[in-house]
């Protein structure tokens, strides 16, 4: 069986949770509202980064991907709703 190698064409590193969130949240589904709050908080410091990828997005795809194990509870779940959704007002 023969398996294709995925390319990463761009990472945007920036989006990413902060190290102190994230090991804050260290995965807990309890935290995950908590978690996606201060995310949002977060990503609202990169609003221009954001509508790039939105853009980005609807033009093709768009792949998230996320260190968890679990498919439920983590950033990558948040991401996609802002990308569908837009920001939440403050």
């Amino acid at each position: 069986m023969s398996r294709e190698k995925a390319a990463l064409d761009d990472w945007q590193k920036d989006l990413a949770p902060s190290t102190g969130l994230r090991k804050w949240f260290d995965h807990d589904p309890d935290r995950f509202e908590e978690f996606r709050r201060r995310y949002i908080d977060e990503l609202r410091d990169r609003r221009s980064q954001l509508t790039e990828l939105r853009r980005r997005a609807r033009e093709g795809r768009l792949t998230l991907v996320y260190g968890a194990g679990d498919p439920e509870y983590n950033n990558a779940v948040v991401m996609s709703e802002i990308l569908k959704q837009g920001l939440p007002r403050d």
